[in-house]
C-alpha cells in the first residue's frame, strides 16, 4: 500500500511539474489559428445586416433609441440628396454611394468608414439599391466633448497629430470597429440595456477612431489651440448662425486667426471658401424645408436668411442647376427621400 502511494505521489508531482513548465513558457500567437480578417468582416457585416433589416422594414431614415445613431434604408437609386451633416462616423452595410463634401467626391461602400470631423454641408447619391437588395447604412454622431476629452487622455499614448488635409477621411473599417457597430445594433433588440451599455460602446468607437488610421486628422481637429481646431470652431459657429450675414474678417478674429490665414486653412479643411460654405448651409436647409412641404420657395429663402426672393432664386439655381420650383418637381418625380441631418 505504501509503495502504491509513493507511485501515485510521484505521478502527481510529475504532472504538476509538466503543467507548471507549460504555464511558464512564453505565449506565442503562432500557436493560435488566425481568423481571416476579410472573412471576419463579412461575418460581422452579415449580422448587422440581419438586425437592420428587422428594424427597418420600409425605406426611410430611422432615428434609433441609441443616442446619436441614425440608420438608413433605401430601395431606389434616387437623385442627389442634401443635408447639414454633423461630425460623424458612417458605415455602409450594403450598397454604394457617392458623398459630395466641399470640393471632394467620395465613392464608398461596404467595408469602408467615412469619418467627418467637422460640420459639413453634405450631398449624396446612392448608386446601388433595389427592393431585394436595399441600401443599408449606419451613422453615429461624434460627441465633440467626448472626442476632445479623449484626445487629452491619449496625448502620451499616440504620436502628435499631423495637420489634416481635410475634415473628411475615408478608410477601411477594421473588424474591431465593425464589431462595435454590431454591438450598438444588437442593443436595438434589448432597449432596456441602452442607457447602461450604449455609452460604453460609443466611447469605444470614439477611441478606435482616434487611435486608428483616420485618427491623426480627427485628433488635430479636436486639439485646443491648433489651426484645424480653430476651423472646427468656426464651422460649428456657422452651422448655428447661418441665418445671420457672414463677415469673414469678424469670424476670423473670433477664432484668433488673421483673415488671409483663416481663408487658407478653411479651404484646406472644408474644401470650400467661408462664403461658399455659408451659402450651402442656407441653400441645403431651404431645400429641406421645401421638400418637407413646410414652406414655399419665397418663405424658405427668407427663413434661412436671404433678404430677397430674387437673390435666393439666383443662388439656388447657381448651385442646383435649376430654379427652386423646377428642382423640387424633378426631385419628387424621382421619389427622393427627405434630407436628414446624417450621412
Amino acid at each position: 500500500m505504501l509503495f502504491f502511494c509513493q507511485i501515485l505521489s510521484s505521478a502527481v508531482q510529475a504532472t504538476r511539474t509538466c503543467l507548471y513548465s507549460k504555464l511558464l513558457q512564453p505565449f506565442s500567437f503562432e500557436d493560435v489559428p488566425m481568423l481571416d480578417p476579410h472573412a471576419e468582416l463579412l461575418r460581422i457585416n452579415a449580422r448587422i445586416k440581419e438586425i437592420l433589416l428587422r428594424h427597418m422594414p420600409r425605406t426611410g431614415t430611422y432615428d434609433s433609441p441609441v443616442p446619436g445613431l441614425v440608420m438608413r434604408r433605401l430601395e431606389t437609386c434616387h437623385t442627389t440628396t442634401t443635408c447639414l451633416g454633423k461630425p460623424s462616423a458612417s458605415i455602409i452595410v450594403q450598397g454604394e454611394k457617392i458623398a459630395m463634401l466641399g470640393d471632394r467626391e467620395i465613392h464608398y461602400g461596404e467595408g469602408q468608414c467615412l469619418v467627418t470631423g467637422i460640420d459639413m454641408p453634405n450631398a449624396f447619391r446612392v448608386l446601388q439599391a433595389c427592393h431585394d437588395h436595399p441600401f443599408l447604412a449606419m451613422s453615429l454622431e461624434l460627441d465633440r466633448s467626448l472626442t476632445g476629452q479623449m484626445v487629452k487622455e491619449l496625448a502620451d499614448a499616440v504620436p502628435p497629430a499631423a495637420r489634416p488635409d481635410s475634415g473628411v477621411s475615408l478608410g477601411t473599417t477594421s473588424p474591431e470597429l465593425l464589431d462595435a457597430f454590431l454591438r450598438l445594433a444588437r442593443l436595438l433588440d434589448t432597449p432596456e440595456r441602452i442607457p447602461i451599455l450604449a455609452p460604453l460602446v460609443i466611447r469605444e468607437i470614439h477611441y478606435l477612431l482616434l487611435i486608428g488610421p483616420q485618427g491623426a486628422g480627427l485628433r488635430q481637429l479636436n486639439t485646443h489651440g491648433t489651426q484645424a481646431n480653430s476651423i472646427a470652431l468656426a464651422t460649428d459657429w456657422l452651422r448655428k448662425n447661418y441665418r445671420k450675414p457672414l463677415l469673414v474678417s469678424q469670424l476670423a478674429r473670433q477664432v484668433n486667426m488673421g483673415t488671409s490665414t483663416f481663408h487658407r486653412h478653411f479651404k484646406e479643411v472644408t474644401g470650400m471658401s467661408p462664403l461658399q460654405y455659408h451659402k450651402r448651409l442656407r441653400l441645403y436647409e431651404a431645400q429641406r424645408l421645401m421638400l418637407a412641404g413646410e414652406m414655399d420657395a419665397g418663405s424658405a429663402g427668407l427663413a434661412v436668411g436671404y433678404e430677397s426672393t430674387a437673390q435666393f432664386n439666383r443662388e439656388y439655381k447657381r448651385l442646383f442647376g435649376e430654379p427652386p420650383l423646377r428642382d423640387l418637381k424633378r426631385m419628387r418625380r424621382h421619389d427622393a427621400c427627405l434630407p436628414e441631418n446624417s450621412h
